[in-house]
C-alpha cells in the first residue's frame, strides 16, 4: 500500500517538530521518496503555514537553529573535542530510533566528545563495517542500536560486537541472557509495561476482544509481540486476542517471496472473523494506514473500534489522532550516552558493575479510544 500524501506530510511535520530544521535530502532518505517529491510536500506546508522553507531546510514555526545532519558535529573554535570521537550507530530510515539519537548527543557533546553519526543500510549485518572504519579512525566509544530484523542477525553479530575493543552500550537492544553480550551496559524501554498500559486502558474501557497487528522485524516489534500474549492470556477480562501482522514487510528479513507479496491485512475482517472491537497496532505509520483502511471500509473509530498506536512517532497527527503507547525514545538515548560516558572518563573500578536500565513508557490518550457501547442486538459490537 502506498504512503498517503497526508500522511507522508505529517511524518515530515513530525520530524521537522521534533528536530528543529531537517534538510530535504535527509526526510528523503528516511521517508524513501525522491527528493522532489519531499520538496513539493514541504513547499505545500510552508504556503500553509504549517512549517518555514529555506535553503534547501525544512524549519520548524519559530526555529532558528541549524539542520541536523549525519556528519560528525563540528565544535566552536578552541573548543577541541577533549574526549575525542564517539561512534553513534542506527539503522536507516528509523524515526523511532533517530530520537533516541537526538536524546545521546548533547549528553556525549557536553562531556567533551565529538559524535560521528553512523548510519546502518537495511541489510543483515550492515553495522559491522561501519563500526570497523570508526574504530580505525579512532572512536574511542560506541553506542549502537542494530537493527536484528531476526534471531539469526542478532546472533551474527554476537561474536564481533564482544570483540570491539572499545566501552559499548547497546540502546533499545537486549543481548539473550546468557551471550557473550549480556555483560554490555544496556539502555532500552520496558516495552512490556508498555503494552500492559495499552491492555489496561482498553479493559478499562471495557474491551474484551484485543487485535494486536504489529510489526515482526525488530527487537521492539518482538517484545510488543510476546508481552501482549503473555499479558492477553492471565488477563481474565480478555476473551480473545488474536496476533497479525501489520505491514506485508513487517516480518523478518530476508522475507521468502510468498512474504513480500503478501496482501495487506483486512483489519475490519479480522475484527469481525472475531467480534473484536479494539486494537494495538504496532508502530504508527502502520497504524494510521490501517485507521485510514479502517474507515475506508466503513468501520469508525473509535465509535466501533478503539484503536491504540504503539511507538507516538507520529501517532498524534492522524485525521483522529490515535492513543498511543509513548516509549522514552529521547530519555533511553540520554540514558545510553550517560553509560557510555561513564565507562569512557572513569577506571573500570570506579565505572562499577554493568548497569542495565530500563525506561518505562507512558500512555497517551487521545481520540481513538473510548468506552465501549455494547450493541444490544450481539454479544459484541464492531
Amino acid at each position: 500500500m502506498r504512503e498517503p500524501v497526508e500522511l507522508r506530510r505529517q511524518r515530515i511535520l513530525a520530524a521537522v517538530e521534533s528536530r528543529g530544521a531537517v534538510k530535504v535530502t535527509v526526510l528523503a532518505a528516511e521517508l524513501e521518496v525522491s527528493v522532489v517529491t519531499v520538496r513539493r510536500d514541504v513547499e505545500e506546508l510552508a504556503r500553509a503555514g504549517r512549517l518555514r522553507r529555506a535553503h534547501g531546510t525544512a524549519r520548524a514555526l519559530g526555529a532558528a537553529r541549524p539542520p541536523q545532519s549525519t556528519a560528525p558535529h563540528p565544535r566552536p573554535p578552541g573548543h577541541p573535542a577533549e574526549g575525542g570521537v564517539v561512534a553513534l550507530v542506527v539503522p536507516e530510515r528509523h524515526s523511532y530510533l533517530y530520537e533516541a539519537v537526538h536524546g545521546a548527543r548533547p549528553v556525549l557533546e557536553a562531556a567533551g566528545f565529538q559524535v560521528a553519526l553512523h548510519i546502518a543500510p537495511k541489510v543483515p549485518g550492515g553495522e559491522r563495517p561501519l563500526v570497523e572504519q570508526a574504530l580505525e579512525n579512532g572512536a574511542r566509544g560506541l553506542l549502537i542500536a542494530p537493527r536484528w530484523r531476526g534471531a539469526a542477525d542478532e546472533e551474527a553479530d554476537y561474536g564481533w560486537l564482544a570483540a570491539t575493543g572499545v566501552p559499548t552500550v547497546l540502546m533499545e537492544r537486549r543481548p539473550r541472557p546468557g551471550s557473550v553480550l549480556h555483560a554490555l551496559d544496556v539502555a532500552c524501554s520496558d516495552h512490556w509495561y508498555g503494552v500492559h498500559l495499552a491492555v489496561d486502558h482498553l479493559v478499562g474501557l471495557g474491551h474484551r476482544r484485543i487485535v494486536l497487528a504489529a510489526r515482526d522485524d525488530s527487537p521492539t516489534a518482538r517484545s510488543v509481540r510476546a508481552a501482549f500474549a503473555e499479558i492477553a492470556a492471565a488477563r481474565p477480562e480478555v476473551t480473545r486476542w488474536p496476533v497479525a501482522l501489520s505491514a506485508p514487510d513487517a516480518g523478518p528479513a530476508p522475507a521468502a517471496p510468498a512474504a513480500r507479496d503478501r496482501a495487506p491485512l483486512d483489519l475490519a475482517a479480522l475484527l469481525r472473523e472475531h467480534g473484536a472491537t479494539a486494537a494495538l497496532l504496532h508502530g504508527d505509520v502502520d497504524a494510521l494506514m490501517l485507521v485510514q483502511a479502517l474507515a475506508e471500509q466503513g468501520v469508525r473509530v473509535p465509535q466501533e473500534c478503539s484503536v491504540v498506536a504503539y511507538d507516538d512517532v507520529v501517532a498524534a497527527l492522524g485525521s483522529t489522532p490515535l492513543t498511543a503507547v509513548s516509549p522514552p525514545k529521547a530519555a533511553v538515548g540520554r540514558a545510553a550516552a550517560e553509560l557510555l560516558v561513564r565507562r569512557l572518563t572513569l577506571g573500570p573500578e570506579e565505572a562499577g558493575p554493568v548497569r542495565r536500565m530500563e525506561l518505562l513508557p507512558e500512555l497517551k490518550v487521545r481520540g481513538s479510544t473510548q468506552r465501549l457501547v455494547p450493541d444490544p442486538r450481539t454479544e459484541v459490537s464492531v
